[in-house]
Parts: structure tokens; sequence; C-alpha cells
């Protein structure tokens, strides 16, 4: 996709939606990391009743680290993949008291060190935690870039490059918002409403389809 193009889509999904922001609720770089955790195929919604609850005692590392796997298994189980999803909290809270004297680190490299942390849920606490420019990439992300055309891949990793290497990196927080807002509006996995969506103009896949 030509650049002007790119540009194009950038302003049209900012200007369509301009409250576009995190889904997930929380009040600290540390909750915001247990709720991506606990987002793993799981809706947001859903993360944010069970965290409401979790987050009234157990709101820093030290107090969920008093936890044992099963009581806190029995607090998310809701949101699936619940055993692993317990394991990896309590180990990345038990490593964020004993390596980063209770302080969810900043960094690329830190936050991938913590178990359950990969790059994605990394780029999603450096974003929206600490205001670091940073592109994560979910399914509805991939999805969008690639039908769209801004950024075609075969995986997450090929579609952050080219996402990073397309949009204006003052772009790239509130840009994940849009695509990832667009993917549950209009531009679905089954069914996009394509004859509404307001990027249809420039979109590969509608003129593939038309």
């Amino acid at each position: 996709m030509l650049k002007e193009d790119v540009e194009k889509v950038v302003d049209i999904l900012e200007e369509t939606y301009p409250e576009a922001e995190c889904a997930l609720h929380f009040n600290s770089p540390y909750e915001l990391l247990i709720a991506t955790i606990l987002s793993a195929q799981c809706t947001d919604e859903r993360v944010n009743i069970v965290t409401k609850e979790l987050f009234k005692k157990y709101n820093t590392p030290e107090k969920m680290i008093t936890l044992d796997e099963a009581k806190l298994q029995d607090i998310i189980k809701t949101c699936g993949l619940y055993k692993n999803k317990s394991k990896n909290i309590l180990e990345a809270s038990k490593s964020i008291v004993e390596k980063f004297h209770g302080i969810v680190p900043k960094t690329l490299e830190e936050l991938t060190s913590l178990s359950g942390v990969g790059r994605k849920t990394a780029n999603v606490v450096m974003a929206n935690a600490f205001g670091t420019p940073a592109f994560a990439v979910d399914t509805h992300v991939f999805r969008v870039s690639n039908r769209i055309g801004i950024a075609k891949g075969k995986n997450v990793q090929e579609v952050e490059n080219k996402l990073m290497e397309n949009i204006e990196k003052e772009n790239w927080i509130k840009m994940h918002h849009c695509l990832i807002w667009h993917g549950r509006k209009i531009c679905k996995a089954r069914n996009p409403k394509c004859s509404e969506c307001p990027v249809n103009v420039v979109c590969e896949f509608f003129k593939e389809q038309h």
C-alpha cells in the first residue's frame, strides 16, 4: 500500500474512533500486566469482571504471592486457561518482587523475562502503563492490518514490524486501539461490514471483493 494511503487509513481511523483506548480496567502497571495475562483467549469484559474482585485484595505482586495456585485458579477460573494463567501470574509476581523490587519493569527485554509475558503483553504494558511507543498485535490488529493492506505479514512479528515501519511512531499507541476497535465493530472476522467501512476507499480487501 502506498504511503499516502496508509496515512489516509490512520487519519480516518483516528477520526472514526477518537475515544479508542485500552478496554482493560487498571489502576497501576501491575494491574494492567495481570489483566493482560488474563485476557489471552478471553474477552476484555470478562477479564474486567474477574479483576474487579481480584484487585480488591490482590492488587500488588506482594499481595498476589500470598495466594496459592488453587485459590487463584478459583478466582480467575472463568477467564479460561486458568491453570496456566494462575501459575504464570504467581511466578511473574514473584519475579517482580525478587528481581525488580516490587516494581513492574518498563523495558521489553525485562517484561518478557517474566513468566507468561510474551511480546504482545509486554507491548500492551509499555504503551498503556508507561506511554512508551509500542505496537501490540492481537488477533484484531493482525486481521485488520492484513485486510486493509497497511501491514501484510504471515505472522504477528512480521505485521508488528511493518506497522512500525509504515506508521509514524507518535501514532502507534492510538492506532493499536483504533485497529482493535475497528476489528470489533466493522472489520469482523466473519461477515465484515465492508459497505459501512470508512476505510473501504483504500482497503485492498474491499477492492478485491468489488
